[in-house]
């Protein structure tokens, strides 16, 4: 089975995100009080990518539920590089017009890439979440600055540059994750708590 290496593929699966997905119709907007109160969100952003090969910068949308994560990677132009879908059961990869199954997010693009991107954990880090990952230096607001993931050798490290006030919480602005000679800056420009939606005259305690 080949691997996919060429420069365009491999770019879309350093992230595997993008925008222009509406959510779910069993989701609707919702306010909370902390981040993790949020039983689903979705995200707008955008990313920097560098490595020894190449860099790059483009569009982020990521929809994220406790059942399932739905990530798409667009150009500046708004068209579809990349369409990754991932459940407890399975995962999906669709690119370049052909679409890739394997068991999880993770072993599904370290076999197409070769890359180790720790999917499964970004949902937490990039909301300011430690997740698995040791808080190592805090801010002097108290937030996280610097945590260190010491699962994967070499480890990542994930530091936030500055954080933004949303109406009853923060949220990271900008941050930064590397490993070795990989490094992936991401900027959040809009976040929504998602709450589900209940048949018609019942409502959430």
């Amino acid at each position: 089975m080949s691997f996919i290496r060429n420069s365009s593929l491999l770019i879309a699966l350093l992230w595997l995100s993008g925008c222009g997905i509406t959510p779910p119709a069993d989701w609707q907007p919702t306010e909370v009080n902390r981040v993790q109160d949020a039983k689903a969100w979705e995200l707008k952003g955008k990313i920097a990518v560098k490595t020894p090969e190449q860099k790059f910068s483009t569009n982020l949308y990521w929809l994220h539920t406790p059942q399932s994560d739905e990530l798409r990677l667009t150009s500046m132009i708004g068209s579809t590089l990349l369409l990754l879908t991932s459940d407890a059961r399975s995962a999906s990869l669709e690119v370049d017009g052909k679409t890739y199954q394997g068991r999880n997010a993770n072993e599904l693009v370290q076999h197409l890439s070769g890359w180790q991107i720790p999917i499964s954990q970004l949902p937490q880090w990039i909301v300011g979440l430690p997740g698995d990952a040791d808080i190592v230096a805090r801010d002097a607001a108290g937030q996280p600055k610097t945590l260190i993931e010491q699962r994967q050798s070499p480890p990542w490290q994930i530091d936030y540059q500055s954080w933004q006030q949303l109406p009853h919480h923060q949220l990271p602005r900008l941050l930064t994750l590397q490993r070795q000679d990989v490094s992936l800056k991401i900027q959040l420009t809009e976040w929504q708590a998602l709450t589900e939606k209940l048949p018609q005259g019942k409502s959430h305690e």
